[in-house]
């Protein structure tokens, strides 16, 4: 592909896009890890999906906002059921929160085929549309992140559960908006386990941030250059960011540097 100015106008939103994502999944993966609930982030942004399609189908042309909101409240119901199926049914808890995720799903896609253009809509939430960001989207999602990302480093979660449910399900209502499903759960997890392991604070996030950044800038340049859907190559690319970070941990002199 040749590189010029209509090629700089995709990469810089988009990267954008990414980076924003990022700053709010990567400490939220790393509190998912710890708490064992690794599938929360793709329930819950399903869930949210769901909301989106049944806003599409019953409110018809909404206004973006008032889409939104439907969305966020539909993953906020599913934020508390999953916080309820926690408190409650610790033992069989990932498997309950498998559940969600296939009945979110399920409906979605029953309720998909009464709405114009489902298929569009249904690959939309999914892999996303990361490339057709604009500057308002990332504007308004920015505004949103911020009052989150303080809340999350600032209040102690660990005494609050229902403030990290609160933030997580805010979160990925955006977040799914921006990139689709599947790249929210990969920049959730991906980054978070490459950095599992690490005791200084500091140095997990720096690693972890930059190993999701490695992957977007990959993602973005593929999809580019290869014509490829840009959701679905950058969950790839940051597999490949992972494992080579992962290899490069492994070796006694980035060990010693992240001590």
């Amino acid at each position: 592909m040749i590189w010029g100015n209509l090629d700089l106008m995709l990469i810089v939103p988009a990267l954008l896009a990414g980076t924003i994502v990022l700053s709010i999944h990567v400490p939220l993966g790393q509190e998912v890890l710890k708490r064992g609930i690794i599938f929360i982030d793709i329930a819950i942004a399903q869930v949210a999906a769901l909301g989106v399609i049944i806003a599409t189908v019953f409110g018809g042309e909404l206004s973006t906002w008032k889409v939104q909101v439907f969305a966020g409240l539909s993953a906020l119901l599913g934020a508390v059921l999953i916080r309820y199926l926690e408190r409650h049914y610790q033992s069989a808890l990932e498997a309950l929160i498998g559940l969600v995720f296939v009945l979110a799903a399920s409906g979605g896609i029953l309720l998909a085929s009464y709405a114009p253009h489902s298929a569009e809509l249904l690959h939309d939430l999914l892999v996303g549309q990361i490339l057709w960001v604009n500057y308002e989207q990332l504007l308004w999602v920015s505004l949103l992140y911020l009052p989150l990302l303080l809340a999350l480093f600032l209040l102690n979660n660990s005494q609050r559960p229902w403030l990290f449910y609160f933030i997580f399900s805010l979160a990925v209502t955006a977040s799914v908006q921006l990139v689709g499903i599947y790249l929210v759960f990969a920049s959730l997890i991906l980054p978070a386990l490459v950095s599992r392991g690490i005791k200084k604070r500091s140095h997990q996030l720096g690693l972890a941030y930059l190993t999701g950044l490695i992957g977007y800038i990959l993602g973005i340049i593929a999809s580019l250059s290869f014509d490829l859907p840009t959701g679905a190559i950058t969950v790839w690319t940051l597999l490949i960011s992972s494992l080579l970070v992962k290899l490069l941990l492994n070796r006694t002199a980035f060990k010693i540097l992240l001590k």
